[in-house]
């Protein structure tokens, strides 16, 4: 697979959902580029589809999902070069569409967490590998060595309001310095000090209701939207003379009083709340919640729900030092990885396992799924379903024994630190085997055995001899100068499925593009980007120039010859512009498509060369091969 150049990426997927002033907002998780479009009916899926890059495209959760893959931050980085997205400015305006409670819910949890959600992850491996160290006795927490390893690795947490401040205030269009001044008030240390005074604390004589705000999530969101409301009502209402620094001045001395005295006690008690009614299904039956959650955890992942359960998890870490909902998602995530890699050593399509191997390992050690589920699991079904099965059984052992994780990390083998201190590790290590058990040998006994692709038709090729001639054999030669490469390379999905025929692709080194074959034209396309070609011999052969050039209306393309003309092989089909091609931003393969080849018989393409126009590049064979003299 070639290297994916994510600037064009990044322009091209801005162009193909409506252009920038479709986008309502714009982020990205540790997959997905997530956007919300006002209109979704202008996005052109298909097309984001083809790009190269792409892994698929899915709407969820009010979001147009295209998912990328672990390189998804670059293609974000590029977006934010040439958009707004991802500035100060870039708040979500009015006329974004709002769609259902919970779909506005986890759009909102998505876009505050998603900005920190990686380095919160590594500083929880960070503090998972800090407890090992411990537990092994290779660190004295009494040093001052574990005092600074400790510090650099739970700074994030303890200041979380504050960096929640900083993307909340982006999503609710508030001042981001000021919002971080407030959390930073509520984690003061005098006001943390507070909460575990003696006696009463009050606010000008009014009872403050004290509690620890250190790694809390809830309150801090609650107050930032509050403060947008109340800065864009100070900006129509104070004079120009005095706003910029007075809207900052009252919105402290509201914000953080009405905080203590209300939003705080409210939302903790109402996210304990909530975490103790989740949390109740693993107390009185873990197996269950296990079970549940292990099974379905990728199928929440599927369609971005799993950011549901975030804030509880998080108010679980900072209030009672662990979360029983982490328990079961090693299992989960295991064993979709586990199933990936089966696919990986039994299907024969070399695209598959080109995917599957560096998918595999991204779920076992990093605990990122997405690139297994949809290049791999989802498309071929059995294994994605193998690997719920193994999920829901480890997940239930796992949480029949308590297991919880006490840092926020990724589920995956590398995080299982984080799950030593809580529960019964030994059956959480059991459960995460079994589950790798279950859908690997699964998917390896009962998954689809895919059939081998263009990858295992460059036999001819590799010696540099054509492969000809015994009766009623055929030889399609090159249409244009260039290298060749296989049809599973091109960045189309439907030619390099094999779906319109066999053959193979051409990156040209010139704009002549020649008919290889001779025979009758009974296509030609107006804009010149495509030809198809009808042999004497019977063989019906697609010329098309360039991916996605339809696009390009004609411009760059200067046709030769017409529907119904004769031609002879060597003939020009067209003339093409290719810096033109590539200044428009498409891909400039040449694509030969022989698409009556299922009743021809073999089609060997002569790939990894540097072809000539005429040079014979598909050879068909009725019959069994046999080498020729060249």
């Amino acid at each position: 697979m070639g290297t994916v150049n994510y600037a064009d990426l990044a322009h091209q997927i801005v162009d193909r959902v409506g252009g920038e002033g479709n986008i309502a907002t714009g982020t990205h998780c540790a997959t997905r580029l997530r956007l919300t479009l006002k209109d979704a009916a202008k996005a052109d899926t298909a097309a984001v589809q083809k790009l190269p890059g792409v892994i698929t495209v899915m709407q969820a959760g009010g979001q147009y999902q295209i998912v990328v893959g672990n390189n998804v931050p670059k293609v974000y980085e590029e977006l934010t070069r040439f958009t707004k997205l991802g500035s100060d400015d870039a708040s979500a305006p009015t006329d974004a569409p709002k769609g259902n409670l919970l779909n506005r819910f986890i759009q909102l949890i998505s876009a505050i967490i998603q900005p920190i959600l990686w380095p919160l992850a590594g500083a929880g491996l960070f503090k998972a590998f800090l407890s090992l160290a411990t537990n092994l006795h290779w660190l004295d927490p009494t040093s001052t060595t574990y005092a600074i390893l400790n510090a650099s690795s739970d700074a994030i947490f303890y200041f979380l309001p504050i960096f929640l401040a900083l993307t909340a205030a982006k999503r609710f269009r508030a001042n981001t310095v000021t919002a971080m001044a407030i959390a930073g008030a509520l984690v003061y240390p005098a006001v943390v000090e507070l909460a575990s005074a003696t006696g009463p604390v009050t606010f000008f004589g009014l009872p403050v209701v004290m509690m620890s705000y250190t790694s809390s999530v809830i309150p801090i969101i609650i107050a930032v939207w509050l403060q947008g409301y109340l800065e864009r009502f100070l900006g129509k209402v104070l004079p120009d003379a005095i706003r910029n620094f007075t809207t900052p001045l009252i919105t402290l001395v509201v914000m953080v009083p009405l905080v203590l005295l209300t939003v705080g006690p409210l939302t903790t008690y109402a996210a304990k709340g909530i975490s103790a009614g989740v949390n109740a299904v693993f107390v009185f039956a873990p197996w269950l919640g296990g079970a549940i959650l292990g099974g379905f955890w990728q199928v929440f992942v599927l369609f971005g729900l799993h950011w549901g359960f975030v804030p509880v998890m998080m108010n679980d870490l900072a209030t009672q030092g662990h979360t029983l909902l982490g328990g079961p998602l090693v299992a989960a995530v295991s064993a979709q990885a586990a199933a990936t890699l089966a696919v990986f050593l039994r299907s024969h399509s070399a695209k598959r396992r080109e995917v599957a191997g560096p998918a595999a390992l991204s779920g076992l050690l990093a605990g990122i799924t997405e690139p297994a589920i949809y290049g791999v699991n989802l498309p071929l079904k059995l294994p994605f379903y193998f690997g719920i099965a193994g999920g829901a059984v480890g997940g239930a052992i796992a949480a029949a024994g308590g297991s919880a994780n006490d840092a926020f990390v990724m589920p995956s083998l590398l995080s299982l630190p984080a799950y030593m201190n809580v529960g019964n590790f030994t059956l959480q290590l059991i459960g995460t085997a079994v589950a790798i058990v279950i859908a690997f040998a699964l998917t390896l006994a009962f998954g689809p055995r895919e059939e081998k692709d263009a990858e295992a038709q460059e036999s001819a090729a590799e010696t540099g001899t054509p492969v000809a001639a015994s009766t009623g054999d055929a030889i399609v030669t090159a249409p244009v100068a260039g290298t060749s490469v296989p049809l599973a390379e091109i960045n189309d999905k439907v030619f390099a499925s094999g779906a319109m025929g066999q053959g193979l692709g051409i990156l040209p080194a010139d704009g002549r593009v020649v008919a290889p074959v001779s025979g009758t034209v009974i296509a030609a396309t107006k804009t010149g980007h495509a030809f198809g070609i009808k042999s004497d011999d019977g063989v019906e052969v697609l010329v098309h120039i360039g991916i996605d050039t339809v696009q390009m209306k004609g411009e760059g393309f200067t046709s030769q010859v017409t529907r119904g003309q004769r031609v002879e092989q060597g003939d020009v089909l067209a003339l093409v512009d290719l810096d033109a091609i590539q200044r428009a931003g498409f891909d400039p393969t040449v694509v030969t498509i022989v698409t009556n080849s299922a009743s021809l018989g073999t089609v060997d393409a002569v790939t990894g060369r540097t072809l000539a126009a005429g040079d014979p590049a598909l050879l068909i064979m009725a019959g069994a091969p046999e080498p020729v003299n060249a």
